[in-house]
C-alpha cells in the first residue's frame, strides 16, 4: 500500500483503543493520534483532537455533528466508523461538506447472531435469575415449578429487522425448531426470506412468544415498540433487544413488572454505558454490556475494516464499505 494520491502522510484521529495490531498498516503511512485507551473520548478532548485531521476512526459514542465537523476544518476527508450502525453520525452535514462515511456492516454478523442466539435463551430459560439465586446463596431446591420458562420447540419467533443480522438469527432458530415470521418495511425476495414469512408489524407482535429487535435505528424505528405496541405480544412472551432506542426501556420495564412478559432481554442499550433503572429492578431483565460482537476474531476484523476504509479515500479510492 502506497502513500496517499497527493504523495504525503495525512494526519488521521483514532478515537478508541483498538486490538492489537489492527492500526499497523495505517501508521505505517499516515501521522496516527491515538486516544489510547478503553473509555470514551470526552467531549472536549475530542473537538481539539480532530483539528486538522483527514481522517477520524469514531466508535458508537462519538457524535460526528455539526460542531464536530466545523472543530475537524475543510481538511476533513473520512470518517469510519467502527460499528454497523450510524445513528452517531449527522450524515447529511457529512455529505454537505464532502466528507465520506463509511461502516463495519459483514463482519459482525455471526458473532452477534450467536450472542442473539445466547440471549433467547438465556432469557427464555430464566438463565439469569437461576444464576442469581445460586450465586447470591438463596437456598433453593429442585421443585417442579422453580422457574419455569419458555421451551423453543415449536414456538413462533418474530425478528423485527430482517437484515444480515436477523437473516443470520433466522438460521441458526432454525435449528431449534422454531416457527420464523418477520417484519420488514416491505417483504423480501424467497430467496433471502428462507422459509420466514413477512407480516405486518402489529400482526407479528400479536403472533411471537419470542421477539427479537435488530431492526437499525432510523428517525422511522426511533421509540417504535412503545407501550401500545408491546401490549400486543402474547401474555408470557420474552423479547431480546440488540438495537438501542428502538424499545421503549419503561414500557418495557413495566411489562415485565405486571408480568405481561415473562422476560426480556438486553444488550444494547439506549443511554449507555447508562442503563435503565426501571429494567434493573426487574428480575426477568437480561441485561449484557454490548457484547453483540464481543469475540476476538470480529474486534480484529472491525478495526481492520475500518482502517481499509480510511486507507482507501486516503489514497483516492473508493472505500470498501461506505455508508
Amino acid at each position: 500500500m502506497g502513500l496517499t494520491g497527493t504523495g504525503r502522510r495525512e494526519r488521521a484521529l483514532v478515537t478508541r483503543r483498538l486490538a492489537p495490531g489492527t492500526l499497523d498498516r495505517l501508521t505505517a503511512h499516515h501521522a496516527v493520534e491515538l486516544h489510547d485507551s478503553d473509555a470514551v473520548m470526552p467531549r472536549d478532548r475530542l473537538l481539539e483532537a480532530v483539528r486538522g485531521k483527514a481522517a477520524v476512526l469514531t466508535t458508537l459514542d462519538d457524535r460526528v455533528d455539526e460542531e464536530f465537523l466545523e472543530a475537524a476544518g475543510p481538511g476533513l476527508r473520512v470518517v469510519a466508523n467502527h460499528a454497523v450502525g450510524l445513528h452517531n453520525i449527522d450524515r447529511g452535514a457529512c455529505a454537505a461538506r464532502g466528507v465520506e462515511v463509511t461502516n463495519t456492516p459483514g463482519v459482525l454478523t455471526e458473532s452477534t447472531a450467536d450472542l442473539t442466539m445466547a440471549l433467547l435463551l438465556g432469557a427464555a430459560r430464566r438463565i439469569g435469575e437461576g444464576e442469581r439465586t445460586v450465586r447470591s446463596g438463596t437456598p433453593w431446591n429442585w421443585a417442579p415449578n422453580f422457574l419455569l420458562g419458555l421451551e423453543l420447540s415449536g414456538a413462533r419467533l418474530g425478528i423485527l429487522g430482517m437484515g444480515e443480522i436477523g437473516r443470520a438469527v433466522a438460521r441458526r432458530a432454525r435449528g431449534f425448531g422454531l416457527s420464523i415470521g418477520y417484519h420488514n418495511r416491505s417483504p423480501l425476495p424467497d430467496e433471502h426470506a428462507s422459509g420466514a414469512a413477512w407480516r405486518p408489524l402489529e400482526q407479528l407482535l400479536a403472533e411471537s412468544m419470542l421477539l427479537v429487535v435488530s431492526c437499525p435505528l432510523t428517525d422511522r424505528t426511533r421509540g417504535l415498540l412503545d407501550a401500545r405496541h408491546l401490549a400486543l405480544l402474547p401474555t408470557g412472551a420474552v423479547l431480546v433487544s440488540i438495537t438501542a432506542g428502538v424499545v421503549d426501556e419503561d414500557a418495557l420495564a413495566a411489562a415485565l413488572g405486571s408480568g405481561a412478559l415473562l422476560a426480556a432481554a438486553v444488550d444494547h442499550h439506549t443511554h449507555e454505558p447508562a442503563v435503565n433503572q426501571a429494567l434493573l429492578a426487574q428480575e426477568g431483565a437480561l441485561l449484557t454490556p454490548h457484547l453483540g460482537s464481543a469475540t476476538t476474531h470480529t474486534r480484529q476484523a472491525m478495526g481492520a475494516l475500518a482502517v481499509d476504509n480510511i486507507l482507501a479515500v486516503l489514497d483516492g479510492r473508493r472505500p470498501p464499505t461506505p455508508a
